[in-house]
C-alpha cells in the first residue's frame, strides 16, 4: 500500500505545535524568576509553592530554596507515611493489574494532623520570610503569595516511563509503569485536579518546568487572558504520539514524525485530559495542561446544557489509529455505563466510532458478532486462548468487514470490535480512558516484550450478543444521511449510535460553509484536502488556517462560524467531520 500526502503534496503541513497568542507577562529561567518573586513578595512573608505530581521536586526545591527565607517547608514532610497513604488508597487501587476505582479521597487526607499543626504554630512565631513547597502548600497556611508549579499529564506520563515520576505521597517510580499510571488516573489525578480546581482563583503566578532547566513564569492575569481567549476563538491543543505493537507507518509522513523510529500507532489530538495547551506571550511559548481551560472556563467551553450533563469535565475525544504496514488492534470490547458505574466509579463509557481517514485494499474491520455463533463456545475459545497454546479464530465468530477510505463505523459500547491492518482510524469517542477489554491479541507481546493482558472475564460480562451480523448492517455501518445542501456544500449525518450522545456531522464543500455550534463544543477534523479557514461571521476572533488531518476544537460560545478552502486547497473540494453533544 502506498501512501501520500492529501493532494500529493512532498512535504507536511501538520503544525505540532500549536499555539495561542496572548498579550500578558511572561518570565523565563530560575534566576529571573526569583528576582520577580522577592520583587513581588515584600510585605508578603508567606509564599506558597503548590504543585502537581510529576514536577522534578529536588530540581524545584532546590531552585526556591535559594530565595532568602527565615523558614523553609517541603509539604512532603507533612503528610502521613507511604504506608499509611498506600493503605488510605487501596480500596481505589484494588487488586486488578489494570483497573482501579475513581477515587474521592482529598487532598487535606495526605497531611499528618499534628505535623501540620505544629508547622503552623512555628509558621506564627516566625519573623521574614516564609516559603511553603509542594503538593498542597496552600493547605498548609494562607499564603501572601501563591505560585502553582503544573505539570501536563502526558509529560507525566514519559516521566513515568523513565522512572523520574513518583506518585502522591508514595515512591513509586521504580515499579512498572502500569502501576504508577494506574495509580494517577485513578487516585493521584483526581486528588489534584480536585484541589486545583479549589485553589485556581487564588493563584497569583503559574509556573511551567516542562523542560527541565528551562522554567518559565506567568501572571494571573496573563493566565486568564490566555483562557479567555481559548474560550472565544478556535483553537488547538498539542498532539502527542505514542507507539503501539500495532503501529503504522501513515504518521510519519503525514504528521512529519521521526522516520527512524520502528511506528507509531497512536496520534491524540484532542484529549483535554492529557494534552498541553500553549501559550505564545512576546513570542515565549508557555505550556500548561489544557485540562485547565475545562476548570475555569467550562460554560464558554462546553456550553451551558453540555456542561450541566458533564460538569468540568471535556467529554469528546479524538485520535487516530495508524496500522499501515502494521497489525490488527486487539480484538476487544467497552462496556456498558452501569458496569463502569458499579465496578470503576464512572458516570459514563467509552461509546466510538472509526472514521476510515486511509484505506488500503485488504483494509478491514472486525464488528460485531456473526449471526447464529454459539456465545458458549466463543467464550470458551477465548478463555482457552487467554491461558495460551490456542490460537482464538477470530473470524469464525466476529464480522470481518473490508473497508474504505471516509467510512464510518459506530461502536456503541458492548460491541466487539478491532481496526485492522493497513488502515487509518480517526476515533472519535467518549472521553473516558483505559477502558478497553482485550478479548484476544493474536498471540503478540507488548512494547516491553510482554503478553499484554486479557480481559475475558470482564469482557463477557459486557459483550452485547445481539449485535450480530445483521444489526451491525442496519445500525453501524455508514448511516450516512444528507441532512442540508446549499451552494457548494453538502452536510450529512454520520452517526452516531442513537444510544450515544455524540453527533457526527459531516460535511463536503468547495465554497464557504456555515456552522452553528447550538449550545455545545464543537471538535472538527479536516479529514480530506489540503488546507481550510476557520472565519467569524462577526470578525469576534482572528481567522485560523487548519491543514489535513488536524483536529482542532470551537468552544461553544463561538455560536457561528464559517468554514472554506484556503490556500493550495481553494477552489477544490475538502471535508472536514465535527464531533459535538447532543443538547
Amino acid at each position: 500500500m502506498t501512501i501520500h500526502l492529501i493532494n500529493q503534496l512532498m512535504t507536511s503541513s501538520y503544525k505540532k505545535t500549536p499555539s495561542i497568542q496572548v498579550n500578558g507577562m511572561i518570565v523565563a529561567g530560575w534566576n529571573a524568576i526569583r528576582t520577580l518573586i522577592t520583587q513581588k513578595s515584600t510585605g508578603r512573608n508567606i509564599i506558597a509553592i503548590d504543585c502537581y505530581s510529576g514536577i522534578h521536586h529536588s530540581e524545584l526545591k532546590h531552585q526556591f530554596s535559594q530565595l532568602e527565607h527565615t523558614l523553609f517547608v517541603d509539604t512532603k514532610d507533612l503528610f502521613i507515611p507511604q504506608a499509611d497513604a498506600e493503605a488510605l488508597t487501596k480500596r481505589f487501587m484494588t487488586g486488578d493489574v489494570l483497573f482501579g476505582y475513581m477515587s474521592n479521597i482529598s487532598l487535606t487526607e495526605y497531611f499528618d494532623p499534628r505535623k501540620v499543626n505544629t508547622i503552623r504554630e512555628t509558621v506564627r512565631g516566625t519573623d521574614g520570610r516564609i516559603i511553603i513547597f509542594g503538593p498542597g502548600a496552600q493547605l498548609v497556611t494562607e499564603a501572601g503569595m501563591l505560585l502553582y508549579a503544573d505539570m501536563p499529564r502526558w509529560e507525566i506520563i514519559q516521566r513515568m516511563r523513565r522512572g523520574e515520576a513518583e506518585g502522591l505521597g508514595t515512591n513509586n517510580s521504580k515499579e512498572p509503569f502500569s502501576f504508577q499510571y494506574k495509580r494517577g488516573l485513578f487516585n493521584d489525578w483526581r486528588v489534584l485536579d480536585k484541589h486545583k480546581r479549589s485553589i485556581c482563583q487564588k493563584v497569583d503566578y503559574w509556573l511551567d518546568t516542562v523542560i527541565p532547566g528551562q522554567p518559565k513564569l506567568i501572571d494571573k492575569e496573563t493566565f486568564y487572558a490566555g483562557m479567555d481567549k481559548a474560550a472565544t476563538t478556535p483553537f488547538r491543543v498539542v498532539p502527542f504520539f505514542d507507539p503501539a505493537p500495532w503501529g503504522g507507518q501513515w504518521m510519519k509522513e503525514v504528521c512529519d514524525l521521526d522516520p527512524s523510529k520502528p511506528n507509531y500507532g497512536w496520534c491524540f489530538d484532542c484529549v483535554p485530559e492529557e494534552n498541553s495547551l500553549l501559550l505564545e506571550v512576546d513570542q515565549t511559548v508557555f505550556e500548561m495542561p489544557s485540562v485547565n481551560l475545562v476548570y475555569t472556563r467550562s460554560r464558554q467551553l462546553l456550553g451551558e446544557p453540555v456542561e450541566s450533563r458533564f460538569g468540568k469535565e471535556f467529554p469528546i475525544r479524538f485520535d487516530f489509529l495508524d496500522t499501515v504496514k502494521g497489525g490488527n488492534l486487539s480484538l476487544q470490547v467497552h462496556p456498558t455505563t452501569q458496569y463502569v458505574q458499579d465496578n470503576f466509579g464512572l458516570h459514563y463509557t467509552q461509546d466510538e466510532s472509526y472514521y476510515m481517514m486511509e484505506a488500503g485494499q485488504d483494509a478491514h474491520v472486525y464488528l460485531g458478532l456473526k449471526t447464529g455463533i454459539n456465545k458458549d463456545d466463543m467464550i470458551r475459545d477465548l478463555e482457552k486462548a487467554e491461558e495460551g497454546g490456542f490460537i482464538f479464530d477470530a473470524d469464525q465468530y466476529v464480522n470481518k468487514l473490508p473497508v474504505r477510505k471516509h467510512d464510518h463505523y459506530l461502536i456503541p459500547a458492548g460491541t466487539i470490535h478491532c481496526s485492522g491492518i493497513n488502515s487509518v482510524v480517526l476515533e472519535i469517542s467518549a472521553t473516558p480512558n483505559l477502558f478497553t477489554f482485550k478479548l484476544w491479541d493474536w498471540e503478540r507481546l507488548g512494547l516491553d516484550g510482554k503478553p499484554r493482558p486479557i480481559n475475558v472475564q470482564r469482557g463477557k460480562e459486557v459483550i452485547d450478543w445481539q449485535r450480530d451480523t445483521s444489526y451491525i448492517a442496519d445500525n453501524l455501518v455508514n448511516r450516512f444521511e444528507i441532512v442540508a445542501r446549499g451552494d457548494g456544500w453538502t452536510e450529512e449525518k454520520t452517526g452516531l449510535h442513537r444510544t450515544q450522545f455524540i453527533e457526527t456531522r459531516r460535511h463536503t464543500f468547495t465554497k464557504p460553509v456555515t456552522h452553528y455550534t447550538n449550545e455545545s463544543v464543537n471538535v472538527l477534523n479536516l479529514v480530506d484536502g489540503a488546507e481550510i479557514l476557520v472565519e467569524s461571521t462577526e470578525n469576534a476572533f482572528e481567522p485560523m488556517v487548519i491543514h489535513y488531518a488536524e483536529t482542532f476544537i470551537i468552544p461553544a460560545s463561538v455560536k457561528i462560524y464559517t468554514i472554506r478552502p484556503y490556500g493550495q486547497s481553494e477552489g477544490k473540494e475538502c471535508m472536514t467531520i465535527k464531533a459535538s453533544v447532543r443538547v
